[in-house]
């Protein structure tokens, strides 16, 4: 699901910086872009773990669900429809300790479905991916977590083609509303992109995104190196 509202959700804030409680932490790379743009297949392809930001939405039952202006129920892409306050703490807890407890979220029930824990394994940088990893891009700059912070942008036609064939092939929801979401999102892409770089994150298309990547562990290396 993409991120596009006209309503900002509320800022969630870290604690205090810990790059100043102790030398240097792990830090993350918050990957974004429309829904159906290739952040799942991307971070997968950079080999560092992963933070599935999109586990972070709300229940279906949750009452303050924001709602599409025509009365089609859940308006699933906008930030409010997520727990951006429970997504920071996850990035903080793998920033301070290596491993957090993230929920398991069923897009096609609209609710949480278990928990698994995430262990970054002694790993300084990981991807912290979703569509509303901008919105966290100001708290993680704050805390001195943020390594780099990324929207993939691409061709929105085929960005449509991408999400609706795999939405429609796991199920995620029924397929009218599938088509019309899909049409909604085509025309709002471009809208996205900007409302994403707006709030911090570079725009860019996989092969650069994979270069920065890229830069970002090796810059994290040679810390390393003059650290020791």
């Amino acid at each position: 699901m993409s991120s596009h509202s006209r309503t900002q959700p509320p800022s969630p804030t870290l604690s205090t910086p810990l790059r100043e409680q102790r030398g240097a932490p792990t830090r993350v790379i918050l990957l974004t872009g429309p829904s159906g743009s290739g952040k799942t297949s991307l971070a997968a392809r950079s080999g560092l773990p992963i933070l599935r930001l999109d586990d972070f939405y709300k229940e279906g039952t949750d009452p303050t669900l924001p709602q599409l202006p025509d009365g089609g129920g859940t308006d699933w892409d906008a930030p409010l429809s997520w727990d951006a306050s429970a997504a920071v703490a996850a990035i903080e807890a793998l920033c301070r300790t290596g491993r957090t407890d993230v929920p398991v979220y069923d897009i096609a029930s609209s609710a949480r479905v278990g928990a698994s824990g995430l262990d970054l394994g002694g790993a300084p940088l990981f991807i912290a991916e979703g569509v509303f990893a901008a919105d966290v891009i100001a708290d993680c700059r704050a805390a001195g977590l943020l390594a780099d912070a990324l929207c993939l942008r691409g061709r929105p036609t085929t960005t449509f083609r991408r999400r609706l064939a795999r939405d429609l092939r796991e199920g995620r929801k029924s397929a009218p509303y599938l088509v019309r979401r899909g049409l909604r999102l085509l025309r709002n892409e471009r809208s996205i992109v900007a409302r994403h770089t707006a709030l911090g994150a570079h725009p860019c298309a996989k092969p650069e995104a994979l270069a920065r990547i890229a830069a970002a562990r090796a810059a994290d290396v040679a810390g390393a190196a003059v650290r020791s």
